[in-house]
């Protein structure tokens, strides 16, 4: 064990650098989310991801945020995989009918005040797959949504500008 934790220090961060206008907007967006989150929460954002049925494009744009190139917890947002810990619900894909009663569970579980976004067009309003005899189409058909954000998938800032629109509200 020590001798992991100290290849961990002699080590260091090593993460790649974005490309500078990249990194100038995650800098602006991440400033503003920042502000946005300690003014609304006072210390930081706790979000719950929920897959209701996607094709999971939209997830891994997500986990780019939280990786470290992105980093989104240097601007005080962090994952959690209770709903009863979250401040939000980041809810992607339309929703299928066997998530329905699992996202109104996971709605229901997290405590108010409570912000929901759907993420991707599928999240919006169904996208490719709609309404059919497997979907229900959207999230804000299933429980109220505070913030979509489009995109077939949405890039990690968009995401983000999505997120601070949310707590911003």
């Amino acid at each position: 064990m020590l001798r992991i934790l100290h290849q961990i220090f002699r080590t260091g961060i090593v993460t790649e650098p974005l490309p500078p206008a990249i990194e100038a907007e995650i800098e602006e967006v991440g400033a503003r989310l920042e502000e946005a989150i300690k003014r609304r929460f006072r210390k930081s954002l706790t979000i719950r991801q929920v897959d209701a049925g996607s094709c999971n494009a939209c997830e891994l744009e997500i986990h780019a945020i939280n990786n470290p190139i992105y980093n989104c917890e240097r601007f005080g947002i962090h994952f959690t995989a209770s709903p009863r810990f979250a401040d939000m619900l980041l809810v992607t894909g339309p929703v299928s009918r066997n998530m329905e009663i699992a996202l109104r569970r996971t709605y229901n579980a997290t405590p108010s005040p409570k912000l929901v976004v759907a993420v991707g067009d599928c999240g919006c309003n169904g996208g490719v797959f709609g309404e059919s005899y497997a979907c229900l189409g959207g999230v804000g058909k299933v429980i109220p949504v505070d913030v979509y954000i489009a995109g077939c998938p949405p890039t990690p800032v968009v995401i983000l500008q999505g997120i601070l629109k949310a707590v911003g509200k």
